[in-house]
């Protein structure tokens, strides 16, 4: 079966998404640890790739969509390079996790689930980060930061 190619996809990285569905050629069981390898390559799944890899598995382009939308670790837009993490959990909440969401919002110019135009960062909110006797919390990459406050929340997004 030929390969499925997209030429006119304009974005760096053709060759390379070539060449990584190119080494799970037509196995179908491997669709999971194709797109995770090429999410990690680029960031996020590029859209355009989808077909590619529907094609040179041997599945419905729309299984293909299908199972990256299931798992919310797989991602089609680009994601920025720190993820901003903010608590919900009760004990954020209670000592002022609303706030501190507000303010990164504010700071970032984003909403939740969105990325800053430069692609340095997306926010997210989490059920809880697990720290709950830092509250109220964060995580940017893989750093806490606790006992927020709005001063706090400045001093880190200063530009």
């Amino acid at each position: 079966m030929d390969k499925a190619k997209i030429t006119n996809y304009e974005e760096p990285g053709l060759a390379r998404i070539n060449e990584i569905v190119a080494e799970y050629s037509q196995q179908k069981w491997a669709l999971i640890p194709l797109v995770q390898k090429i999410q990690n390559e680029f960031g996020y799944i590029p859209p355009q790739s989808i077909p590619i890899i529907a094609k040179n598995l041997r599945l419905f382009t729309s299984h293909v969509q299908g199972v990256i939308s299931f798992y919310g670790q797989l991602y089609t837009e680009p994601r920025g390079r720190r993820v901003v993490r903010v608590c919900r959990g009760t004990a954020c909440h209670v000592r002022g996790g609303k706030t501190i969401l507000k303010l990164v919002k504010h700071h970032l110019g984003i909403e939740e689930g969105q990325t800053t135009p430069d692609l340095e960062y997306t926010l997210e909110t989490v059920a809880c980060i697990g720290v709950c006797v830092l509250a109220p919390n964060m995580v940017i990459g893989d750093r806490v930061f606790g006992h927020l406050n709005p001063k706090k929340v400045e001093q880190l997004f200063k530009k």
